[in-house]
């Protein structure tokens, strides 16, 4: 199809700047096809105020809003928190949220009987992959529009430009205009300063951090937290059973308020080049934390050594917008196995910017203070370990040997 004959056109729309001007253009570049603009609602709270009168008035036909938060963290985020899955530090907020809500936007597409569908991704991050694998798992054949690989506007100033010209209102200026994603899991800041990595980022500059403080002016008394998790799914706060969303909510509330959860890294893309972001994560942190540390009591060493590495491979996966692929599946089928005894407490004291390990319990402990004390105990034969250290360098002294014979000393 010509896309001069597009009658319809589903945008994956968030109101931000790109996908603010993206109405206008495609009605102006697509011969005025309908657009009808899709918003996944994954705890972005305050962002979808007054989205719909905004989409309708810059020419959308309709909008719709996707309660998407709930099934996001229990399908997307906790098996992965369960995993241990990180890239590289970052703890994937954004990249979390991007299958489920292309697999969405690709399901009302299909609903709508439209001819294409338009993401406001540039050329040069991932998300543009993320969203555009996870529609092809729904729709396969579907045309994909991506306006930043055909339009002649080469910055997000002359974003503003373009919007300016065209009456699309904007919650931002050019002096504040970062880059910004954000969910209930997450917010992440790029561009402007934070592209010189030298730049130390604001902090403390009002507006600037939206979910934290700085630790330095988080209080100076630790707040206690216990989490209650059963086979690796974070339950309760302080004996409070939760909702997945409630529970994220409020440990976003404590992180936040005691400085937890920033990271500053420069990442590798998947499109190959560096990218300098800073990351607000902190019910997220305080989350992956506490799972770390209950697995050290309820999980075997061989166990949890191999699932470090298969982690470092899933968040590999995710990032690199893998999430509809048999691997991915089968890591997490393997990884909900490991989690059958992972059920107990762990209780954090959170402080200025960290997270302190103070006390961890299950019934499914593998730790055995009768073994492991350092006192006087009847249950390990201490000469046992004889015959043991013996057997297990045995292939040490064989090579030594072999190595003395033939004058291989080092």
């Amino acid at each position: 199809m010509n896309k001069k004959n597009y009658k319809k056109i589903v945008l994956a729309y968030s109101g931000g700047l790109d996908t603010s001007i993206i109405i206008p253009w495609l009605k102006e570049n697509y011969n005025d096809p309908e657009i009808i603009a899709v918003s996944g609602n994954v705890g972005q709270a305050g962002e979808l105020e007054g989205l719909e009168e905004k989409a309708i008035k810059t020419g959308a036909s309709k909008l719709y809003i996707e309660d998407l938060t709930e099934e996001f963290l229990t399908d997307y985020v906790f098996p992965c928190v369960q995993a241990g899955a990180k890239y590289e530090d970052y703890l994937l907020g954004t990249a979390f949220a991007r299958p489920i809500i292309a697999k969405r936007i690709a399901q009302i597409a299909q609903k709508e009987g439209a001819d294409a569908i338009c993401h406001g991704c540039t050329g040069k991050g991932n998300d543009q992959v993320r969203f555009e694998l996870g529609i092809k798992s729904v729709l396969p054949d579907i045309p994909i529009i991506a306006p930043w690989r055909e339009w002649d506007i080469k910055s997000r100033s002359e974003e503003i430009d373009y919007a300016e010209a065209h009456n699309v209102p904007l919650k931002i200026n050019r002096e504040t205009n970062y880059s910004k994603d954000k969910n209930i899991w997450h917010l992440s800041h790029e561009g402007l300063d934070l592209e010189d990595p030298k730049n130390e980022p604001l902090y403390n500059k009002p507006g600037f951090l939206e979910m934290s403080v700085s630790p330095e002016n988080a209080p100076d008394k630790p707040t206690y937290v216990t989490i209650r998790f059963e086979k690796g799914i974070p339950t309760s706060i302080d004996g409070k059973t939760m909702s997945a969303t409630e529970l994220v909510t409020k440990l976003n509330k404590l992180g936040g308020e005691n400085g937890i959860g920033l990271l500053d890294i420069v990442e590798n893309r998947l499109v190959g080049m560096k990218c300098r972001g800073v990351y607000e994560t902190p019910g997220g942190t305080i989350l992956y934390k506490a799972h770390e540390i209950l697995e050290t009591i309820c999980l075997d060493k061989e166990t949890a050594h191999y699932k470090s590495l298969v982690a470092q491979k899933l968040g590999e996966l995710i990032y690199n917008a893998q999430w509809f692929t048999p691997l991915t599946k089968a890591i997490l089928s393997f990884v909900k196995t490991t989690q059958e005894t992972v059920t107990g407490d762990v209780k954090l004291k959170l402080y200025k910017g960290n997270i302190i390990n103070a006390g961890v319990s299950s019934p499914y402990s593998l730790y055995d203070a009768d073994i492991a004390t350092f006192d006087e105990d009847e249950v390990y034969d201490q000469k046992d370990s004889q015959g043991f250290v013996n057997l297990y360098g045995l292939t040490t002294r064989v090579i030594a040997k072999m190595k003395k014979m033939n004058g291989l000393e080092e």
